[in-house]
């Protein structure tokens, strides 16, 4: 039986995600829902799920909900990877309104399932489903903004498509609408690395670190002394970030996560993309970034031109696919020009 469950102390491996403390008035112990059976997209049946989930606010009195979807290796505790962006002083202000955040399907952050079948197809539409049912049991009549990078930005946009009414407003930024061939082959050679053993994962983690960054942000941020002829920066740096991904993640939840990633598919018995896209009526701001070679920016103008209201804007950032992390003040400065609640 496929079991999903977390196999480590689940505070300790949200701690690692940041060398920044956490806000003490924001930290919250994941909160979890018991939704029972699910059927997939592909027609798997699991059991058991459990959510794992984080609140930050109250639901009842907020001016505005607030929804996040994280991306790959994150979790539900978005304070812990986006703390420049959520807290009392910060532009998704948790004294005015409700942040949720809700650790996908087939992630090791504490949302959890039972299978008969070996690594099952977790697709983005079933994450949305998950959300969805949570969403219900929050009594949650509407999402005021829905926002998500990355592997978060492709569930915003299948869930804004499946539940059109539902989104108000839609934030994505450094995602598609359909995974690339190029974005796949990435995947498939990370997996590959998983099935090397023990330190499979280091070596699927070193892999995306070189489509997540690019050459420039390398040659700014790994310099050697001028006579150095081994023991290279570059070199320790890939080491580093694979074993600090494998102190903190499991090689299962890293497979099934890269297999979501590639079924990311809008367009899926929907016709074709662009009828897809066509039926999000959120107002939506799509932002791309020039150095990113993971989701380059012309998938992002592409589902701005294909949804009605939407604007393309597009930030300069040395850091390639992590921009969406780390370009806080652009990306915040823009979200205040399109959305006056912020």
């Amino acid at each position: 039986m496929f079991d999903l469950s977390n196999q480590q102390n689940q505070r300790e491996k949200v701690e690692l995600l940041t060398k920044k403390p956490l806000k003490s008035e924001l930290k919250k112990m994941l909160e979890y829902l018991e939704i029972g059976d699910l059927v997939l997209e592909n027609g798997t049946l699991i059991r058991n799920v459990r959510i794992a989930y984080n609140v930050y606010g109250n639901i009842e009195s907020a001016e505005k909900i607030i929804w996040i979807c994280h991306a790959l290796t994150a979790n539900s505790d978005a304070e812990t990877w986006w703390p420049e962006m959520i807290g009392k002083d910060e532009i998704f202000n948790t004294e005015k309104h409700a942040i949720i955040c809700a650790n996908v399907l087939g992630s090791c952050y504490g949302t959890t399932f039972e299978s008969e079948v070996e690594k099952p197809l977790i697709t983005v539409r079933d994450m949305v489903l998950a959300h969805q049912k949570l969403a219900d049991f929050l009594k949650i009549s509407s999402i005021d903004f829905l926002l998500g990078g990355s592997l978060g930005g492709m569930q915003c946009l299948e869930w804004s498509i499946i539940n059109p009414d539902f989104i108000k407003n839609l934030f994505v930024i450094a995602t598609n609408c359909k995974h690339s061939s190029w974005g796949i082959a990435f995947n498939e050679a990370q997996r590959m690395a998983l099935e090397l053993g023990e330190k499979g994962l280091d070596a699927a983690r070193a892999i995306a670190m070189l489509s997540y960054r690019n050459y420039k942000t390398y040659e700014y941020s790994q310099v050697d002394d001028i006579n150095a002829a081994d023991d290279f920066s570059a070199a320790s740096y890939q080491r580093y970030q694979g074993e600090k991904l494998r102190k903190r993640f499991t090689p299962n939840a890293y497979y099934s996560l890269s297999k979501s990633m590639d079924s990311n598919n809008v367009g899926r018995n929907r016709g074709s993309l662009e009828k897809a896209l066509s039926k999000i009526t959120a107002k939506t701001l799509v932002i791309g970034i020039d150095s990113d070679i993971l989701f380059p920016v012309n998938e992002q103008q592409y589902i701005a031109k294909n949804v009605e209201n939407a604007v393309y804007e597009q930030i300069k950032s040395k850091y390639g696919h992590d921009g969406f992390l780390l370009e806080t003040d652009k990306i915040k400065t823009l979200l205040k020009k399109y959305f006056d609640f912020l």
